[in-house]
C-alpha cells in the first residue's frame, strides 16, 4: 500500500499543546486539569472508560468544545481564539463514518475537497492522490456500501488527509473491524508518524495502544492518573509477570499474595496476580494448590489499566 509518501511543502510541522483544561457542567467537572504536549511525529494514546472525559478532552483539542479553564494551542496558533485557522492544520477520524451514501467513493472526497477551495481538475487530482495513497482508487467509482468496514475507515481517513494536516486526530479508529483490516488500518497510522504528523488516538483496544503509541495518558474521572510509555506503565505500574489462575480457594491465594508482599484481585472466573521479579516461591505455591488453569504471562496494558481503575477498558 503507497501510503503519505507526498506532504505539503508550504507547511512546517508543529506541535500541539494542552493546558490546564477544564471543562464543567454547572458544578460538575468531567475534565480537570488536563496538560500535555503531542509532538510531531508522535503517537498519543488517550485512554479510559466510559465517562472518563475522553470525548470532551478531544473535542477542545480541536476547538467543538470550549475549555471552561486552560487553553490549547498548534504551534502559536491559539485554537479557541482562532479555531479556523487551527482546525485547517488538522485533520479529524470521528467514530462515525458520515459519508454521504448517495455518492461515489471519489465523489465523496471531491465534495469535502471543495471546502478548501480546490476545484475542477485540481480537486479531481487531489482525490485520486489520496484514493491512491490508501489503496482505494480501484474503488473511485463504486458507492460507498460495495465498500468493506475497513475501506471505509480507510476512505473517512482520506477525508481528514485532504489539507495535508499536522495532527490527526483518530477516535476509536477501528472500532468493529475485523482483525485484518485492524492491521491495514496500522499501517496507515505507522505512516502518518513517520511523515512527520503528531496523532492522538483514543482506542479501547489495548494491543492498539500498545503496538502504535509512542506515549499513553490514562483518564479517569476527568483526570489524568498515569502517564507515560506502554513499557513504562506496564512495569511500573504492574511488573514483568503475572498469573491468571482458577479453581482455587480464595483465602489461601489471599494468604500467599500477603506474604509475597503482591497484588491480586479477582479476575473473570478466578483471580489475577503479580508474580514479584526473582521470587520462585510464590510461583511454586500456585502450582501446589492443584488449580483447574494456571497461566504465566507477560504483562500488559489491560493489567495496568485493571490495576489503575479498577475496571476492564470497554
Amino acid at each position: 500500500m503507497k501510503i503519505l509518501s507526498s506532504s505539503n511543502p508550504k507547511t512546517s510541522t508543529e506541535a500541539l499543546v494542552a493546558y490546564d483544561l477544564w471543562k464543567m457542567y454547572g458544578d460538575c467537572a468531567v475534565v480537570q486539569g488536563v496538560s500535555f504536549t503531542l509532538n510531531p511525529g508522535e503517537i498519543v494514546g488517550l485512554l479510559g472508560p466510559n465517562g472518563a472525559g475522553k470525548t470532551t478532552t478531544v473535542g477542545m483539542l480541536y476547538g467543538a468544545v470550549v475549555p471552561s479553564r486552560g487553553f490549547v494551542k498548534l504551534g502559536s496558533t491559539q485554537v479557541q481564539s482562532n479555531g479556523r485557522m487551527a482546525r485547517a492544520k488538522m485533520g479529524i477520524v470521528t467514530q462515525e463514518d458520515n459519508l454521504d451514501l448517495d455518492f461515489s467513493v471519489i465523489e465523496n472526497l471531491i465534495y469535502f475537497i471543495h471546502h478548501y477551495r480546490i476545484l475542477g481538475k485540481d480537486a479531481r487530482k487531489r482525490a485520486g492522490e489520496l484514493l491512491a495513497k490508501l489503496d482505494l482508487q480501484n474503488y473511485a467509482q463504486r458507492s460507498v456500501n460495495d465498500l468493506s468496514g475497513g475501506m471505509k475507515r480507510r476512505l473517512v481517513l482520506a477525508r481528514a488527509l485532504i489539507n495535508y494536516p499536522q495532527v490527526v486526530f483518530l477516535d476509536e479508529p477501528t472500532t468493529g473491524l475485523d482483525p485484518d483490516a485492524r492491521q491495514e488500518f496500522w499501517k496507515v497510522v505507522i505512516d502518518l508518524k513517520q511523515q512527520g504528523c503528531g496523532v492522538l488516538l483514543t482506542t479501547h483496544y489495548m494491543d492498539e495502544a500498545q503496538r502504535l503509541c509512542d506515549r499513553l495518558l490514562l483518564l479517569q474521572d476527568g483526570q489524568v492518573i498515569d502517564q507515560g510509555t506502554p513499557s513504562e506503565l506496564i512495569e511500573r505500574t504492574v511488573g514483568k509477570e503475572v498469573v491468571e489462575i482458577e479453581g482455587v480457594n480464595e483465602a489461601v491465594l489471599q494468604r500467599f499474595a500477603t506474604q509475597a508482599d503482591t497484588w491480586w484481585r479477582s479476575f473473570g472466573s478466578g483471580y489475577l496476580l503479580v508474580l514479584p521479579p526473582d521470587d520462585y516461591r510464590l510461583w511454586e505455591q500456585l502450582v501446589a494448590m492443584r488449580p483447574q488453569r494456571l497461566t504465566r504471562r507477560q504483562a500488559n496494558l489491560e493489567d495496568v489499566f485493571l490495576r489503575l481503575t479498577g475496571g476492564v477498558l470497554q
